[in-house]
Protein backbone atom coordinates (compact mmCIF):
# COMPACT_ATOMS: atom_id res chain seq x y z
CA UNK A 1 0.00 0.00 0.00
CA UNK A 2 1.53 3.45 -1.15
CA UNK A 3 0.18 6.35 1.32
CA UNK A 4 1.52 9.84 0.47
CA UNK A 5 0.78 13.08 2.62
CA UNK A 6 2.73 15.89 0.82
CA UNK A 7 4.04 19.04 2.37
CA UNK A 8 3.06 21.91 0.59
CA UNK A 9 6.10 24.13 -0.10
CA UNK A 10 8.27 20.91 -1.56
CA UNK A 11 5.11 20.11 -3.63
CA UNK A 12 4.71 23.32 -5.02
CA UNK A 13 8.30 23.54 -5.79
CA UNK A 14 8.59 19.64 -7.58
CA UNK A 15 5.19 19.54 -9.62
CA UNK A 16 5.32 22.72 -12.05
CA UNK A 17 9.14 21.21 -12.80
CA UNK A 18 7.57 17.71 -13.09
CA UNK A 19 5.04 18.09 -15.13
CA UNK A 20 7.42 20.70 -17.09
CA UNK A 21 9.79 18.25 -17.83
CA UNK A 22 7.25 15.60 -19.08
CA UNK A 23 5.83 17.86 -21.42
CA UNK A 24 9.57 18.41 -23.30
CA UNK A 25 9.30 14.78 -23.39
CA UNK A 26 6.09 13.83 -24.90
CA UNK A 27 6.95 17.06 -27.20
CA UNK A 28 10.33 15.57 -28.05
CA UNK A 29 8.26 12.34 -29.37
CA UNK A 30 6.03 14.30 -31.11
CA UNK A 31 9.15 16.42 -32.89
CA UNK A 32 10.87 13.08 -33.39
CA UNK A 33 7.31 11.16 -35.40
CA UNK A 34 7.62 14.81 -37.29
CA UNK A 35 11.19 14.77 -38.72
CA UNK A 36 10.63 10.93 -39.54
CA UNK A 37 8.01 12.25 -41.78
CA UNK A 38 10.97 15.06 -43.57
CA UNK A 39 13.13 12.38 -43.52
CA UNK A 40 10.80 9.32 -45.34
CA UNK A 41 9.72 12.39 -47.51
CA UNK A 42 13.79 13.39 -48.40
CA UNK A 43 14.57 9.42 -49.68
CA UNK A 44 10.60 9.31 -51.74
CA UNK A 45 11.19 12.42 -53.46
CA UNK A 46 15.02 12.43 -54.25
CA UNK A 47 14.55 8.88 -55.50
CA UNK A 48 11.97 10.16 -57.86
CA UNK A 49 12.82 11.14 -61.66
CA UNK A 50 13.27 14.97 -62.19
CA UNK A 51 9.04 16.59 -62.52
CA UNK A 52 8.55 19.04 -65.24
CA UNK A 53 7.37 22.23 -64.02
CA UNK A 54 4.06 21.90 -65.72
CA UNK A 55 3.34 18.45 -64.20
CA UNK A 56 4.79 20.04 -60.73
CA UNK A 57 2.04 22.67 -61.06
CA UNK A 58 -0.66 20.25 -61.89
CA UNK A 59 -1.03 19.50 -58.08
CA UNK A 60 0.37 21.16 -54.83
CA UNK A 61 3.62 21.55 -55.47
CA UNK A 62 4.84 21.15 -52.07
CA UNK A 63 3.76 17.30 -52.68
CA UNK A 64 7.22 17.10 -53.98
CA UNK A 65 8.99 18.74 -51.43
CA UNK A 66 13.10 18.12 -51.98
CA UNK A 67 12.41 16.52 -54.79
CA UNK A 68 13.72 18.01 -58.19
CA UNK A 69 12.03 19.61 -60.96
CA UNK A 70 12.78 20.80 -64.28
CA UNK A 71 12.24 24.57 -65.59
CA UNK A 72 13.43 25.94 -68.83
CA UNK A 73 13.44 29.67 -69.94
CA UNK A 74 15.95 32.80 -69.53
CA UNK A 75 17.79 33.86 -66.31
CA UNK A 76 16.28 37.37 -65.17
CA UNK A 77 20.17 38.55 -64.18
CA UNK A 78 19.21 41.85 -63.59
CA UNK A 79 16.76 40.84 -60.45
CA UNK A 80 18.56 38.92 -58.59
CA UNK A 81 18.26 38.77 -55.11
CA UNK A 82 20.78 37.93 -52.11
CA UNK A 83 20.66 35.86 -49.17
CA UNK A 84 23.00 37.30 -46.54
CA UNK A 85 24.79 35.68 -43.56
CA UNK A 86 25.48 32.56 -46.09
CA UNK A 87 28.87 30.58 -44.78
CA UNK A 88 30.51 27.49 -47.01
CA UNK A 89 33.36 26.07 -45.21
CA UNK A 90 33.51 28.72 -42.63
CA UNK A 91 33.71 31.04 -45.66
CA UNK A 92 31.58 33.89 -45.11
CA UNK A 93 29.26 35.02 -48.58
CA UNK A 94 25.30 34.97 -50.04
CA UNK A 95 23.17 32.99 -51.86
CA UNK A 96 22.31 33.81 -55.01
CA UNK A 97 18.86 33.66 -55.71
CA UNK A 98 17.87 34.52 -59.63
CA UNK A 99 14.28 34.67 -61.12
CA UNK A 100 13.59 32.50 -64.05
CA UNK A 101 11.19 33.54 -67.19
CA UNK A 102 10.19 30.55 -68.26
CA UNK A 103 9.43 29.56 -72.00
CA UNK A 104 5.64 30.23 -71.18
CA UNK A 105 6.26 33.04 -69.34
CA UNK A 106 6.35 32.29 -65.91
CA UNK A 107 8.27 33.73 -63.31
CA UNK A 108 10.06 30.42 -61.02
CA UNK A 109 12.90 31.75 -58.42
CA UNK A 110 15.56 29.70 -58.78
CA UNK A 111 18.74 29.46 -55.66
CA UNK A 112 21.79 29.34 -57.79
CA UNK A 113 23.95 28.51 -54.69
CA UNK A 114 26.92 30.34 -52.73
CA UNK A 115 29.13 33.07 -53.63
CA UNK A 116 31.56 34.65 -51.59
CA UNK A 117 31.01 37.92 -49.90
CA UNK A 118 33.80 39.61 -52.31
CA UNK A 119 31.63 38.41 -55.17
CA UNK A 120 28.39 39.78 -54.06
CA UNK A 121 28.35 42.37 -57.42
CA UNK A 122 27.54 40.66 -60.30
CA UNK A 123 29.81 42.86 -62.24
CA UNK A 124 33.13 40.70 -60.29
CA UNK A 125 31.36 37.26 -62.11
CA UNK A 126 30.29 37.90 -65.36
CA UNK A 127 30.78 34.23 -66.38
CA UNK A 128 27.72 33.79 -64.33
CA UNK A 129 26.13 35.70 -66.19
CA UNK A 130 23.74 33.34 -68.27
CA UNK A 131 22.06 34.95 -71.13
CA UNK A 132 19.78 33.02 -73.71
CA UNK A 133 17.70 30.02 -72.93
CA UNK A 134 18.29 27.44 -69.92
CA UNK A 135 17.51 24.38 -68.61
CA UNK A 136 17.74 24.07 -65.28
CA UNK A 137 17.42 20.93 -62.69
CA UNK A 138 16.35 22.23 -58.65
CA UNK A 139 15.51 20.78 -55.34
CA UNK A 140 11.80 22.04 -54.64
CA UNK A 141 11.69 23.59 -51.19
CA UNK A 142 8.96 25.78 -49.49
CA UNK A 143 8.62 29.39 -49.14
CA UNK A 144 10.51 30.52 -45.89
CA UNK A 145 8.22 31.96 -43.44
CA UNK A 146 10.29 34.87 -41.22
CA UNK A 147 11.54 32.99 -37.73
CA UNK A 148 10.54 34.51 -34.68
CA UNK A 149 13.66 35.67 -33.81
CA UNK A 150 15.74 36.08 -37.28
CA UNK A 151 16.03 39.57 -39.09
CA UNK A 152 13.55 41.45 -41.14
CA UNK A 153 14.94 41.36 -44.91
CA UNK A 154 15.70 44.37 -46.56
CA UNK A 155 14.20 44.38 -50.22
CA UNK A 156 14.85 47.71 -51.16
CA UNK A 157 18.84 46.91 -50.43
CA UNK A 158 18.64 43.87 -51.72
CA UNK A 159 19.17 42.11 -48.07
CA UNK A 160 17.51 39.34 -47.20
CA UNK A 161 17.56 36.38 -44.62
CA UNK A 162 14.81 34.31 -45.84
CA UNK A 163 13.25 33.40 -49.11
CA UNK A 164 10.16 35.03 -49.41
CA UNK A 165 8.88 33.87 -52.51
CA UNK A 166 5.14 36.03 -53.11
CA UNK A 167 7.52 38.86 -52.55
CA UNK A 168 10.55 38.12 -54.74
CA UNK A 169 8.05 37.23 -57.39
CA UNK A 170 6.20 40.32 -57.48
CA UNK A 171 9.34 42.11 -57.18
CA UNK A 172 10.63 40.58 -60.31
CA UNK A 173 7.65 41.49 -62.29
CA UNK A 174 5.41 38.02 -61.79
CA UNK A 175 2.20 37.88 -60.87
CA UNK A 176 0.72 36.52 -57.79
CA UNK A 177 0.13 32.70 -58.38
CA UNK A 178 -0.77 30.33 -54.88
CA UNK A 179 1.22 27.48 -56.86
CA UNK A 180 4.19 29.75 -57.82
CA UNK A 181 4.39 31.15 -54.63
CA UNK A 182 4.53 28.65 -52.28
CA UNK A 183 8.13 26.81 -53.44
CA UNK A 184 11.40 27.40 -55.05
CA UNK A 185 14.31 25.42 -56.86
CA UNK A 186 17.87 25.46 -55.41
CA UNK A 187 20.22 24.20 -57.68
CA UNK A 188 22.18 21.24 -57.75
CA UNK A 189 25.93 21.01 -57.78
CA UNK A 190 26.62 21.02 -61.60
CA UNK A 191 29.17 23.49 -62.16
CA UNK A 192 28.63 26.94 -63.20
CA UNK A 193 30.13 28.96 -65.92
CA UNK A 194 33.54 29.91 -64.04
CA UNK A 195 32.44 27.88 -60.83
CA UNK A 196 30.27 30.41 -59.25
CA UNK A 197 27.80 29.94 -57.91
CA UNK A 198 28.34 26.90 -56.10
CA UNK A 199 25.26 24.88 -56.39
CA UNK A 200 24.50 21.70 -54.38
CA UNK A 201 23.93 23.94 -51.01
CA UNK A 202 20.21 21.80 -50.11
CA UNK A 203 20.95 20.07 -46.15
CA UNK A 204 19.66 16.39 -47.04
CA UNK A 205 21.25 14.61 -43.92
CA UNK A 206 18.97 16.21 -41.25
CA UNK A 207 19.82 14.86 -38.10
CA UNK A 208 16.79 13.14 -35.67
CA UNK A 209 18.67 13.36 -32.58
CA UNK A 210 14.49 14.17 -30.92
CA UNK A 211 14.94 10.61 -29.14
CA UNK A 212 17.86 11.45 -26.97
CA UNK A 213 16.44 14.37 -25.95
CA UNK A 214 13.12 12.68 -25.35
CA UNK A 215 14.97 10.51 -23.06
CA UNK A 216 17.04 13.18 -20.61
CA UNK A 217 13.64 14.83 -20.66
CA UNK A 218 11.98 11.52 -19.34
CA UNK A 219 15.51 10.90 -17.26
CA UNK A 220 15.06 14.59 -15.13
CA UNK A 221 10.94 14.10 -14.77
CA UNK A 222 11.44 10.71 -13.11
CA UNK A 223 14.71 12.05 -11.15
CA UNK A 224 11.92 14.84 -10.05
CA UNK A 225 9.61 12.61 -8.88
CA UNK A 226 12.47 10.70 -7.28
CA UNK A 227 13.52 12.88 -5.12
CA UNK A 228 10.17 14.22 -3.95
CA UNK A 229 9.40 11.12 -2.76
CA UNK A 230 12.40 10.22 -0.78
CA UNK A 231 12.13 13.59 1.04
CA UNK A 232 8.73 12.76 1.98
CA UNK A 233 10.30 9.43 2.79
CA UNK A 234 12.50 11.22 4.83
CA UNK A 235 10.08 13.47 6.46
CA UNK A 236 7.59 10.18 7.51
CA UNK A 237 4.87 11.24 5.46
CA UNK A 238 5.69 8.14 2.52
CA UNK A 239 4.03 4.69 3.75
CA UNK A 240 5.15 1.88 1.48
CA UNK A 241 3.74 -1.71 2.22
CA UNK A 242 2.67 -0.33 5.62
CA UNK A 243 6.42 0.89 5.99
CA UNK A 244 6.96 4.52 7.39
CA UNK A 245 10.04 5.81 8.53
CA UNK A 246 10.66 7.20 11.94
CA UNK A 247 12.04 10.19 12.76
CA UNK A 248 13.02 11.98 16.16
Amino acid sequence: MFRLRPLLWPTLISLPIFVFTLGLAVWQMERREWKRDILDRIAVNQAATPMPLDELLQGDPLRREYGRAIVSGTFLNDKEFHLGARSLKDDVGIQVVTPVRTDDGKIVLYDRGWVPSAKKDPATRPASQLSGHVELVGVVRRNQPKPYFAPDNQPDKNVWFTVDVPLMRKMAGGTPDPSLDAFFLEADAKPNPGGLPIGGQTRLDIPNDHLQYAITWFGIALAMAGVYLAYHWEQGRLSIGGRTKRTA
